[in-house]
């Protein structure tokens, strides 16, 4: 009986915070965890944690979070591929999408821009768009996934980020690369350092074989296809290899850092 007085949560919503709890775990221990009857006790139980209040609540959450990114990262495949599709598959007009309304979007002068180079690396220099345009580059076709359940295709073309942190002697046994934005609120994203090394994560600067519109992240944007939308940080301004993890816009409220497949 004690056990279940310290379960009463003032102000939270119990079967809401089950439901918020099962969309962030991974989906054999989602059907396992409904299969069994998911309640707000399991939920407790599962996590080890004593929910009586909101910030409790939050913990749970953050607890089955961090769970499911140690799972995704586990079953991670760095040589499976994302689908690709031809040209004609491509949506038109491809959206716009961010936390903001367009004419909010950031207006960085390309002639002034310079990718800053932290951490782990052995060549620090900063470069210009002149002298990231002269890397060898790549095209691909490939569907953005966002996290509030819409799809685009869309033709990127840039340099394979595995190419670059090679060429700046970058210590790829780190754990991330960490990226800064122009975005408003000083936006900022971690890429786990094997999802950075995957043939098709690339540093963008050309959309539909044109030079990055401001929309879709003019200068530079991180396209990474096997993950969700939201971990493709645009407008980039610097890029750090690093063995600290230091949060992400979304991932400091809550998202999966991993979120990919």
């Amino acid at each position: 009986m004690g056990r279940l007085r310290k379960l009463l949560i003032p102000g939270v919503d119990k079967k809401l915070l089950v439901k918020d709890a099962t969309k962030l775990m991974p989906d054999l221990m989602r059907r396992r965890f409904i299969t069994g009857g998911a309640s707000f006790g399991a939920l407790a139980l599962l996590t080890g944690c004593d929910v009586v209040d909101s910030s409790s609540a939050e913990e749970v959450l953050k607890k089955v979070s961090k769970f499911n990114d140690a799972v995704q990262a586990f079953i991670f495949n760095p040589d499976a591929l994302a689908p690709t599709f031809p040209e004609s598959a491509i949506t038109k007009p491809f959206p716009f999408n961010a936390y903001y309304e367009i004419d909010d979007a950031p207006e960085v002068n390309g002639d002034e821009w310079k990718l800053e180079v932290r951490g782990l690396v052995d060549n620090k220099k900063s470069w210009t768009l002149e002298e990231l345009y002269k890397l060898p580059q790549v095209k691909q076709v490939t569907r953005h996934i966002c996290v509030e359940g819409w799809s685009a295709i869309g033709s990127w073309t840039g340099t394979p980020l595995s190419h670059f942190l090679k060429l700046i002697g970058a210590d790829t046994r780190a754990k991330y690369c960490w990226f800064q934005c122009a975005d408003k609120e000083g936006y900022n994203s971690p890429l786990d350092m094997r999802s950075a090394l995957h043939p098709q994560t690339q540093m963008t600067f050309k959309f539909a074989d044109k030079i990055l519109p401001r929309a879709y992240g003019f200068p530079m944007k991180i396209r990474v296809p096997t993950k969700l939308g939201f971990k493709n940080p645009k407008y980039v301004l610097s890029m750090e290899v690093t063995n600290d993890y230091k949060g992400g816009y979304w991932e400091d409220q809550g998202y999966n850092s991993f979120s990919g497949s």
